[in-house]
């Protein structure tokens, strides 16, 4: 059996890639660095000149100058070789750093095989739990014109902006990003300090979820490991941690 890792273009893993998504079956985090035009490495992996998986690498962006691993993936029928595949997508590619999806198993697999030093970036959530938390007397507003925000989720670029305002005053601001596999959108929030620990927070997030549905699209989020009250209001509005993106050093064979 001959084993092989080529670069190529992004298109020619698209079938491949299309199997990633459906496996995951989830928000997956960086699969928007396809989407830029030369931010990443695409290498088809090939038993006996057949395309059986694909690994990609991040060399632009926050990854300049630190060519990282963001993606591995194997067919099922292969995976029995899936270190050897590993080594020369290593061999091919000469990453320096591991950036992986922990629900992504064989990639987390190589990564904590072949990696070094490796930590939690972030903790990612998708919605389980369905809430009915009150606003304390707050007002959510939309700021993004409807047009706008279709137009985003269509595109799978940008998103869409609110406001939380109390007693006339701004509590607080959130949105949902759209730039990523689709149905998934990406929640994000902040309550100014005054307003914090009364609940604003889950409140803010329970209706950017409901927002985010009602475009068609499905919640999810992700915040620092460290960031306790983050965690906290993410999981009061219905949020769960289902996975993590871990970094790393890596080995290249």
């Amino acid at each position: 059996m001959k084993i092989q890792a080529k670069l190529a273009s992004p298109q020619d893993a698209l079938a491949l890639r299309a199997r990633h998504r459906l496996e995951m079956n989830c928000q997956i985090v960086h699969d928007s660095l396809h989407r830029r035009e030369g931010w990443t490495l695409c290498y088809l992996l090939a038993r006996d000149g057949v395309a059986v998986g694909f690994g990609s690498v991040a060399i632009a962006g926050p990854w300049k100058d630190k060519p990282t691993v963001f993606e591995f993936y194997l067919l099922p029928e292969d995976r029995s070789r899936a270190f050897d595949f590993f080594e020369a997508f290593l061999a091919a590619a000469g990453p320096s750093f591991f950036e992986i999806q922990s629900n992504d198993t064989i990639a987390t697999a190589m990564a904590l095989t072949y990696g070094h030093n490796t930590s939690t970036e972030k903790i990612i959530f998708h919605d389980k739990l369905e809430t009915t938390l009150q606003p304390h007397g707050a007002r959510l507003r939309r700021v993004t014109p409807q047009e706008e925000l279709e137009l985003a989720l269509q595109r799978q670029q940008g998103g869409g902006e609110w406001i939380l305002e109390l007693d006339g005053e701004l509590a607080g601001k959130g949105g949902i990003l759209f730039h990523y596999n689709r149905p998934f959108g990406d929640i994000y929030m902040e309550v100014i300090e005054p307003f914090r620990r009364r609940g604003l927070g889950s409140y803010l997030v329970q209706e950017l979820k409901r927002s985010c549905y009602e475009l068609g699209a499905v919640p999810g989020a992700r915040c620092n490991p460290t960031n306790i009250p983050s965690r906290k209001t993410l999981q009061r509005a219905g949020f769960v941690p289902y996975a993590h993106i871990l970094i790393g050093s890596i080995t290249s064979k």
